[in-house]
């Protein structure tokens, strides 16, 4: 039993991530606008470089209390959220308090770039004086 565990693991770790063309495969419908791949990196890079200065709101329950309150950044969706209800109604938050939000393919790359190791689908990056 305690072998199997080790191999299981270097298993997961061996698999390939799924590439951005292959991401698009498993978007919601309502995954627009999405971020093109160059712009995908640097929102990752940007959301690596906000936790370390944390600057970052993520979840669904935390960033919609944020907005409420009327704080100011960027909104940043994974597009493969099932179900769709979970998040939809972020947007139009975003919209009404005119707020810039952009998809990204992958939950868990989301999740990663957030230092997490959970998927998340919904990540605020709050602005930093620098």
């Amino acid at each position: 039993m305690a072998r199997e565990k080790p191999e299981a693991a270097a298993e997961a770790e061996a698999t390939p991530e799924l590439s951005y063309r292959e991401q698009l495969d498993f978007l919601n419908p309502i995954a627009q606008p999405l971020a093109s791949r160059k712009l995908t990196r640097k929102l990752y890079k940007c959301i690596r470089k906000a936790t370390k200065h944390k600057q970052v709101r993520r979840g669904v329950k935390e960033v919609q209390k944020f907005i409420n309150k009327g704080e100011k950044g960027i909104t940043v969706l994974a597009g493969d959220t099932l179900p769709i209800d979970v998040y939809c109604h972020i947007p139009v938050m975003c919209e009404d308090r005119s707020l810039p939000y952009a998809y990204v393919p992958s939950k868990t790359d989301l999740g990663a770039a957030a230092g997490s190791k959970r998927p998340t689908c919904v990540i605020m990056i709050k602005p930093h004086e620098e």
